[in-house]
């Protein structure tokens, strides 16, 4: 049943016939989804992927954590900073425009995605809006720019809020925004740095390597660069060398991170120069196994959830 849902998902992702028929259903399903009460959709969410019930009265696992804080930890500033423009305004005054990553081009019309708007450097193409990876484009002339703007036109309908209940999507503005591609020297994708915050201060850092590639692992380090016994949604890869980078990091997270219970706060560090990635309220929606269930435990014994919110 989860290969079928698959397929479908990608029928309707990726072809311009499945889109067609399966678009009227999607609309009438999202429509019916805003029936739905949001503590309903949370709990049969998190039983069909965890496999278990959540308790949201007594929540003790990071995962549960997470999804508490999905119905009862909602400001504005949460609205603002996931929008991947606005945040822009934000990282700058809190910690310095010199982290953020240069901005080529924005619109709300992606009929402006074409050749001739389009920088002649490499870049990468997001909406605002949602948690898609963006389009990296090297070459702007290989680029099949009708197919690109039809996707684009897809995502700009979509409200990632819905299907999640992660509330500071519900409201933000679709936007496409094209970014300059960060490389190394050899042309590859730097690997992300995932700095999870709680109450204020990191707790482990997450590193995603080869995100680009069909071997994507997974390491989660703490504070002193220790390789966590652990795999969260992903396998380890190999140890690798702590950043050199990593106390500014730590440090600007942690300036972030002071306004939020919990917040992933994500940075490239390329050839010794740090950037600003984006900030993520609900990490994988709450719903990402541990293989070790016992790190899902203790990590949610270290945050510290309002309580008196619910």
């Amino acid at each position: 049943m989860k290969n079928l849902r698959e397929m479908i998902s990608g029928v309707y992702r990726e072809t311009d016939l499945g889109y067609f028929i399966l678009n009227p259903f999607y609309k009438i399903y999202e429509e019916g989804l805003k029936l739905v009460p949001d503590r309903f959709i949370i709990e049969r969410s998190f039983k069909k992927h965890m496999g278990y019930s959540i308790d949201l009265d007594n929540p003790l696992t990071l995962n549960e954590k997470i999804n508490w804080l999905k119905l009862y930890e909602r400001k504005a500033l949460q609205t603002k900073v996931a929008d991947k423009y606005k945040v822009r305004d934000y990282i700058e005054k809190t910690i310095g425009k010199q982290y953020l990553i240069p901005l080529l081009f924005h619109t709300k019309d992606p009929k402006e995605i074409r050749k001739k708007s389009m920088p002649d450097t490499e870049f990468i193409i997001k909406t605002n809006h949602d948690s898609s990876g963006g389009i990296i484009v090297r070459d702007k002339s290989e680029v099949k720019w009708k197919k690109i703007r039809k996707k684009l036109r897809r995502l700009m309908k979509q409200n990632y809020y819905y299907s999640t209940r992660e509330w500071q999507y519900k409201n933000i503005e679709p936007r496409i925004i094209v970014e300059k591609l960060l490389t190394y020297n050899d042309g590859s994708i730097p690997d992300d740095y995932k700095l999870h915050c709680f109450n204020g201060k990191v707790a482990f850092t997450m590193v995603d390597i080869g995100r680009h590639s069909n071997e994507r692992c997974r390491n989660l380090y703490d504070k002193d660069w220790n390789l966590l016994p652990c795999n969260w949604g992903r396998p380890n890869g190999d140890d690798i060398e702590k950043p050199a980078n990593l106390e500014e990091m730590i440090m600007l997270a942690e300036k972030i991170a002071k306004d939020f219970t919990y917040v992933r706060v994500d940075f490239y560090s390329v050839e010794g120069a740090t950037y600003f990635g984006e900030l993520t309220f609900h990490h994988a929606s709450g719903f990402q196994k541990f293989l070790q269930e016992e790190w899902d435990y203790r990590f949610g014994r270290q945050l510290n959830i309002p309580i008196a919110y619910g």
